[in-house]
């Protein structure tokens, strides 16, 4: 199948028909097979095809309608593997296979599946297992994953991976999308061009896996996070109307921060190959937005109600929504008998000495404050010595996804503010600070959510963070829960929140106490505030949370997503399309259907008919060169001008950004030439 990827260096020559005389092929006029095993060569396929072949063809689309398909790609797959003990490589027969729950790609399909209309949407995931899989493994393992979880898995060799992975995502892209500059190498790595070589190899062969299943025109990419952000250019050359969308679920940083990445262009235009990019929050995509004005002289502007950019005669939309938790999964574990009996157990250990429990749940990295919340709650114990033996906080501190000197430093610390603090206001049964440092069962993480009393999310940067959600659902509770907590049928719940404002949940969460986590006195207080806030005032703010969380969960994220990258899309087959540019700096060119080069015959012959015409004519950049040092018009110019100008059936004008003094000055040997000076402002 010869799709249009070639490189041309004369757009204007290729529109009107030119480039090599070769006709643009016809797209989609035979339907594609669901899986393409062979990129670029489709059996069947071709564009001579007469009347009736095409009339037969459609006929079976019709009458075979295929199921909507989307082709979600992310650094990992949502599946877990596993390799029986005693099995060894080759045949692949020794491993086993299960769904990931926690995963936000699983949760997007059963929920969208569920409530939102697409119970015939067919998925498949493309993406990278956790674990190692011999080579002598792979075409097993692929086999299984595709016919059993609809799951194309991509091998990458374990160094690569390191490059990937450890190397450019965490320690260059990761700590500088979370504001933070390799001032030193001991914050955050400096550029490795060897790491951001392995970087784009590895969205390469994410690229490659794509083709072997994609059907081009009828398929939906979904691409998510800041691990494959040049993935978009890889699809786009080869597939130049992919209906491709990408979300970055990390912040975006602002441009004075981003413009410190060497390859910063080359991301940028990676992401408007997409047609659809989305963030948590419109503080990303204003930044994303003032990154392109800044570094490409891309403009944007509103289009029915949607952010939209410009590129190259492609329209690229800009989406924002936070993302939402999964309802049913939530529910299902406050529905487990274990849950109550963890519940049952935290009240024991807490409540019948009446305490009062605040509760923090994080990633044990830099980013998640853990340090600055421990040093807020002691300030809270030392300048409210009425909340000591009553206020206990439990800290639980998940496993680190990155590693490095600096998750060991943080962990150092955390263990050394915890043992101080607790020897400082410690009683015998009494310990105000509760440091969990091992995994949790997510039942085990639930039943705290419902016995705390407040959520402390104090992140100094997070992309979005969902554990405020997870609590409010969890504070919502079920019978069951309601029964172990002694609550009557009418007991109306309540939740409090002390949120960062440097997160991306912090917006939709009206209700929260917002705090700067870098003000230990302001967290201190906010703490306080919210020990101390009025039942009732605790109640209203819980449900107004609740309704906005149980309505935009993460079904509603994705089926809105979804929804616009359709819409961005419908214009795709109407439009004609070119590849030009190479390597990273590849995009697609797209024209309307009726564009034509203005040919110098076809002007000259019009001009002659006419007898009274209007001539406008720009300046900088078609009069006189953008690159010419010297602005003033030459005497071929005013000649020129003075030429057209002496033809009574003439109206000629010239358009420019010159102040009026300027213009003047320039063309006064041309008495009869219209100016229209400052952008129009000015006329003559």
């Amino acid at each position: 199948m010869a799709m249009v990827s070639r490189s041309y260096s004369n757009l204007l020559e290729l529109a009107s028909g030119g480039g090599g005389g070769e006709p643009l092929p016809s797209l989609g006029r035979r339907r594609v097979p669901r899986v393409v095993t062979a990129p670029g060569i489709v059996p069947g396929l071709d564009a001579s095809d007469d009347d009736d072949d095409a009339a037969s063809a459609a006929s079976d689309h019709s009458s075979h309608a295929p199921r909507e398909r989307v082709i979600i790609v992310a650094n990992q797959l949502p599946v877990r593997a596993a390799l029986r003990p005693g099995a060894g490589a080759g045949g692949g027969a020794g491993w086993d296979f299960e769904w990931d729950e926690d995963s936000l790609l699983l949760q997007v399909r059963d929920s969208l599946r569920a409530h939102h209309g697409r119970g015939d949407v067919d998925f498949i995931y493309v993406g990278g297992l956790r674990d190692d899989v011999p080579p002598a493994d792979h075409d097993h393992v692929a086999h299984l994953l595709l016919e059993g979880f609809r799951c194309v898995p991509t091998f990458l060799p374990a160094d690569l991976r390191s490059r990937f992975y450890h190397g450019f995502c965490k320690q260059q892209l990761w700590p500088l999308f979370h504001y933070m500059l390799p001032l030193s190498p001991e914050l955050g790595g400096r550029f490795d061009r060897l790491l951001w070589q392995a970087y784009v190899s590895v969205n390469k062969i994410f690229a490659d896996k794509i083709l072997e299943v994609i059907s081009p025109d009828e398929d939906f990419v979904w691409v998510h996070d800041y691990h494959l952000m040049v993935l978009p250019t890889f699809l786009r050359k080869r597939f130049n109307r992919v209906k491709l969308g990408f979300f970055l679920h990390s912040p975006f940083p602002s441009s004075e921060i981003y413009k410190t990445l060497p390859v910063r262009e080359e991301l940028l235009r990676s992401l408007l190959n997409a047609d659809l990019i989305g963030f948590h929050t419109f503080d990303y995509a204003r930044h994303f937005l003032s990154c392109c004005s800044r570094m490409l002289g891309l403009k944007y502007e509103s289009q029915r109600g949607y952010i939209a950019l410009e590129y190259y005669g492609r329209t690229v939309t800009i989406k924002i929504l936070p993302v939402g938790v999964h309802l049913e999964q939530l529910q299902s574990v406050l529905n487990l008998p274990e849950t109550g009996v963890k519940v049952a157990e935290l009240l024991k250990q807490f409540n019948h000495r009446s305490r009062l429990l605040l509760l923090g749940v994080d990633d044990m990295d830099i980013f998640k404050g853990i340090s600055l919340k421990l040093l807020a709650f002691e300030q809270l114990l030392m300048q409210h010595p009425e909340w000591r033996g009553r206020v206990v906080l439990v800290q639980i501190a998940n496993p680190a996804r990155g590693k490095g000197k600096d998750v060991k430093e943080v962990q150092e610390e955390s263990d050394a503010m915890v043992k101080r603090i607790n020897d400082a206001f410690g009683q015998p049964d009494y310990q105000p600070v509760i440091l969990i440092d091992k995994p949790l069962r997510f039942y085990e993480r639930m039943a705290y959510y419902v016995v705390a009393e407040c959520c402390l999310v104090t992140a100094v940067r997070d992309g979005m963070n969902l554990i405020p959600y997870e609590y409010i659902i969890a504070r919502q509770g079920n019978e069951m829960i309601d029964r172990i907590l002694g609550l009557g049928p009418s007991s109306r719940k309540k939740s409090m929140l002390v949120v960062s404002e440097f997160i991306g949940c912090s917006p939709s969460l009206s209700g929260a106490i917002r705090v700067n986590p870098w003000n230990i006195d302001s967290v201190a207080d906010a703490m306080d505030s919210a020990l101390e806030m009025p039942e009732g005032e605790k109640v209203l703010r819980h449900e107004k949370h609740h309704r906005y969380v149980s309505t935009h969960d993460v079904g509603y994220w994705a089926n809105s997503f979804l929804q616009d990258l359709e819409r961005t899309c419908l214009d795709h087959n109407r439009r004609r399309c070119w590849g030009i540019g190479f390597g990273l700096k590849f995009r697609v060119v797209a024209l309307d259907p009726n564009f034509k080069k203005l040919a110098v015959e076809h002007l000259v012959s019009a001009y002659r008919r006419t007898t009274k015409r209007i001539i406008l004519l720009d300046y900088d950049g078609t009069l006189m060169p953008q690159t010419s040092f010297g602005k003033s018009p030459t005497s071929r110019t005013i000649d020129m001008l003075n030429s057209l100008c002496r033809d009574k059936n003439n109206m000629v004008f010239l358009v420019s950004t010159k102040s009026r003094t300027t213009l003047s000055e320039w063309f006064s040997p041309c008495e009869n030439l219209g100016l229209a000076a400052e952008h129009g402002y000015f006329l003559r």
